[in-house]
């Protein structure tokens, strides 16, 4: 039935001895004929010891599913939850005790060889359990550690899902602001470079007025040199001037007729340079406003990257304030949980010191009713040995007396064979004598 397993199965008073050990009062009777409820309780008493499960443990999970049915009549379902459950933990249990062909025929219909088998399976698996104690606490201990701290990490997840959910909930409000401030930026960016190619262009126009300048400059330069050199040429012309009145008008007219053309022409191009001049201070002012506003737009440039790289050391600021916050949060939460499971330890240790004291007590009992039973057993075993060496004799004398009769019984029968044979004899030869005296036919048999 165990499949390649194989547990001793155990006699019934050795069943009802493991079961008393527990606290558990079976008779004979109840072994014999088990009925469901019976197979139930003690079932229920076996997971108890290992899974410490009970009835009144399965009846929460029990409420909490009849309420998850979300139905008026959840006290038509109650009993099959319940059993349903029951057979649930008991199946799994089975399942560990490597009977694997448990199901509820061996619950609800219990036969007394197979109810015996799985409780000698079932004890067996108990013991086992028992003296893997230490293991089976520290795997406890380690599964209750890590619900906590899983318990503890979706809490942490759950804090910290709400915080993203308020952190992205101010994002969303604080988006629009945000495409403002990028819109501005935008704007302010596309005036800033709308200003700088006004300002590329005036450069351009500035260069090429100096330009003009420098040849309007140089245009004068040579203009002085031809007045120079005309005056010469008058000086040396009135050196050699024959001293005629109408020539000399003539001259004279001539004269002040270039002399004249000349000033307008000088006085021409000295407006053209005052003008030159006045468009090339405007275009000094212009280059100056503009070499102000490139390092000004400089200036924001590098107070936008202060601003934003102060923006990044706040968050990492903030960041690592919040990770120093979870940090000291951790710490305190795991404190709280080296005590909580120093006081588990000292409870369990205490727990247990009085379960050994309890059990090397029950041990003690038990080795003193085993001793005195043995004690009694070697005395009915003496008396037994006993009788049975006054039966023997007994039936040595009477194989003895069986042997003397029978031969006795042997003697006398051959006696009376050989008396049957002579009578028979005898008998023969008086009716052969009779026939003949009387001349009769006797056929011999």
């Amino acid at each position: 039935m165990a499949g390649q397993y194989w547990f001793p199965n155990m006699p019934i008073p050795e069943i009802m001895s493991s079961l008393s050990e527990w606290g558990l009062s079976v008779s004979h009777e109840q072994l014999a004929r088990p009925s469901s409820d019976f197979v139930a309780g003690v079932f229920t008493a076996c997971l108890d010891q290992v899974t410490s499960i009970t009835q009144e443990v399965l009846h929460e999970p029990i409420q909490n599913a009849l309420a998850a049915l979300d139905d008026q009549y959840t006290d038509l379902y109650h009993a099959s939850i319940a059993h349903n459950f029951l057979l649930y933990h008991l199946t799994r249990f089975a399942n560990a005790a490597r009977i694997m062909d448990f199901s509820a025929k061996d619950l609800y219909l219990p036969d007394p060889e197979r109810t015996r088998f799985i409780l000698s399976a079932f004890i067996n698996f108990v013991k086992f359990a028992e003296q893997c104690t230490p293991f089976i606490t520290n795997l406890r201990d380690q599964s209750t550690t890590i619900i906590e701290e899983r318990e503890q990490v979706a809490q942490e997840l759950a804090t910290f899902q709400h915080k993203l959910n308020i952190l992205k909930t101010q994002r969303a409000k604080d988006e629009p602001k945000c495409e403002e401030l990028r819109a501005e930026n935008a704007a302010i960016t596309a005036h800033l470079m709308a200003a700088k190619e006004t300002s590329q262009s005036v450069a351009k126009g500035i260069e090429a007025l100096k330009i003009d300048k420098a040849s309007i400059i140089l245009k004068k330069e040579g203009i002085n040199a031809d007045i120079s050199m005309l005056l010469d040429n008058v000086q040396r012309t009135r050196g050699r001037i024959v001293q005629s009145p109408e020539r000399i008008k003539r001259n004279i007219t001539a004269m002040g007729t270039t002399a004249i053309e000349d000033k307008k022409t000088l006085a021409m191009h000295e407006a053209k340079t005052r003008d030159l001049q006045a468009k090339i201070t405007v275009l000094t002012n212009v280059e100056k406003e503009v070499r102000s506003c490139i390092e000004q737009l400089q200036t924001i440039e590098k107070e936008a990257q202060l601003l934003e790289s102060s923006q990044k050391e706040l968050a990492d600021v903030k960041d690592s304030l919040d990770y120093k916050k979870i940090e000291r949060m951790d710490l305190q939460m795991k404190k709280e949980r080296v005590h909580r499971q120093l006081t588990n330890a000292q409870e369990k240790l205490e727990r247990a010191q009085r379960h050994a004291e309890e059990k090397r007590h029950a041990s003690q009992q038990t080795i003193e009713r085993l001793q005195r039973e043995y004690e009694q057993m070697d005395i009915e075993r003496r008396d037994n040995d006993k009788l049975v060496e006054e039966l023997r004799k007994e039936a040595d004398d009477t194989e003895a007396k069986m042997a003397e009769h029978l031969k006795k019984s042997e003697g006398e029968l051959n006696e009376l064979l050989d008396e049957y044979w002579k009578v028979r004899h005898a008998t023969e030869v008086y009716m052969e004598t009779l026939a003949n005296k009387l001349n009769m036919s006797v056929d011999a048999e």
